[in-house]
């Protein structure tokens, strides 16, 4: 019997037909996983539950009851969590105050137990492998690390129903067995699960059925034991998919990228400590680690949004060590930035302004330094048509964007550059099989054509099909060096949990 029921949602914004007649029905104590590509509508109908939609027909009924939900305060009243895909944290604070906002633990009448919140939250961490520091401020955070941030906050909050949006995007393969432990464990504990995640082995691993959306419609309902993945792919994408690989080694070219002893601080600390790497052309080099290794303040100093300590980056001969961002995009290089709504687009512009972004400044888009309005919208309807971001008009805001359609945005403008070298940082973070299948094949086309690639990557599995050599970083060191031959996960997981000694 069903605990928690959608009865024929729908959910229109101009021009997408978002949800279409969606009917969910999840058991108590379940994990349901819902799927679909980018586009799909799985965002809108987990919004829809979570009080942020409000749909246009259809109702949600949770046991006996039938909710009216405005906000999400309504929700989390009705015992409904979320771990948000985009983040929804306020920056200026710390991890405790985010976590314990508006249940903070009380000394007196009126003071907040500053000291007992930061206990609580360390305690929650460490319960479940989640390794966050309570006082440290939101801004500061890495991607990575603010995805624990969001599953902890919803984990402190003991929701009934636990909405989880892509929940192990950062996560390494030892933290993942230990979060689905949490799920499973949560589950047989009478509460209900709906993961929404792309990856159909997490689905296959640790869910009891499934729910696959296609165009806003409903297209399977599945049994995980009684199904596989190749009927879950099908579902999700109406045709057969699969990931290319590369296994044949070339020649390369030039050094394109060489990094000397960099040291990047934060906080006081060395967030990255002596690094030292080389990226050639017609190659692709992965860099693996568990999130808040880092990567993020290695790539953010390699492109100029982080100041250098020590050390030095050199792009195609030339050293860029206190260059600016321009100036270091001009010497050859195009950045596909882990964060694609702070750092790699302008989510209150238009598809238009953020495909020109890098190209405004020259002909065909530009001339005598006057933008060509008509050229413009030519060139995002050929890189939006390529790519298949689904979008309703090249004029709209790409705010409205769902997490992977804007994914697929940054990365189509970034491969456009045709610089000599690209640093792709989580470039499938957030995207459906179809377009993993799509961004790995435009990578390995890049290196075929002699682009050198540094990858940055929480897939291990990402890491592993694409890159001829692989760096494990550890606690703001580069600690390994293997060769694609030679890895695999257990030998990487290895180095990114600090388990092997270097």
């Amino acid at each position: 019997m069903a605990f928690l029921e959608m009865i024929d949602i729908v959910k229109r914004f101009p021009g997408v037909l978002a949800n279409d007649h969606v009917n969910l029905e999840v058991k108590r104590g379940e994990i349901h996983a819902l799927m679909g590509e980018n586009g799909a509508g799985k965002s809108t109908l987990m919004s829809i539950l979570y009080g942020l939609h409000a749909p246009d027909e259809g109702h949600i009924r949770l046991g006996p009851s039938t909710l009216f939900l405005k906000s999400p305060l309504d929700a989390i009243a009705s015992g409904i969590g979320m771990v948000h895909q985009a983040f929804k944290l306020f920056e200026s604070l710390t991890v405790w105050e985010n976590i314990v906002y508006r249940r903070e633990p009380r000394r007196g009448l009126f003071f907040i137990d500053s000291a007992r919140a930061c206990a609580l939250v360390q305690d929650l961490a460490d319960r479940h492998g989640l390794p966050i520091d309570p006082r440290a401020r939101v801004a500061d955070l890495p991607v990575g690390v603010r995805q624990r941030l969001e599953i902890l906050k919803a984990l402190y909050r003991d929701a009934n129903v636990l909405i989880l949006d892509e929940p192990t995007a950062v996560l390494a393969p030892v933290e993942v067995a230990a979060l689905f432990k949490v799920m499973r464990n949560l589950a047989a504990a009478g509460r209900t699960l709906l993961l929404v995640t792309h990856k159909v082995n997490e689905v296959m691993a640790v869910s009891d059925r499934i729910t696959v959306l296609r165009d806003g419609r409903v297209t399977a309902r599945l049994e995980t034991a009684n199904t596989d993945p190749a009927t879950i792919v099908r579902a999700m994408t109406g045709r057969e998919v699969t990931l290319p690989t590369s296994r044949s080694r070339r020649e390369t070219g030039n050094i394109l990228l060489d990094v000397a002893g960099l040291r990047v601080e934060n906080g006081g600390h060395a967030a990255v400590d002596n690094a030292s790497l080389q990226v050639r052309g017609g190659e692709i080099v992965g860099i693996a680690g568990v999130a808040g290794n880092g990567q993020s303040e290695l790539i953010e100093a390699i492109m100029g949004l982080a100041p250098i300590a020590a050390g030095s980056v050199t792009l195609a001969g030339v050293d860029v060590t206190r260059e600016s961002v321009a100036a270091r995009r001009a010497t050859g290089v195009s950045y596909i930035a882990e964060d694609r709504a702070r750092t790699a687009t302008a989510g209150n512009a238009s598809a238009v302004d953020n495909l020109a972004m890098g190209f405004h400044r020259s002909p065909p888009l530009a001339v005598h330094g006057l933008l060509k309005l008509d050229a413009m919208r030519r060139w995002a309807r050929s890189l939006i048509e390529r790519f298949d971001i689904r979008i309703s008009s090249e004029k709209t805001h790409v705010g409205t964007l769902s997490g992977g359609n804007l994914q697929k945005l940054v990365i189509a403008r970034e491969l456009a550059h045709q610089a000599p070298l690209l640093i792709a940082e989580q470039p499938t973070r957030g995207v459906d099989i179809g377009a993993i299948a799509f961004i790995h094949g435009e990578l390995l086309n890049e290196r075929e054509r002699g682009r050198g690639i540094l990858l940055v990557s929480a897939e291990l599995s990402e890491i592993l099909a694409l890159a001829d050599r692989i760096l494990v970083m550890y606690e703001g060191r580069i600690v390994a060096e293997v060769a694609r031959e030679q890895a695999d996960v257990t030998t990487l997981g290895a180095y990114m949990t600090g388990a092997v000694a270097v």
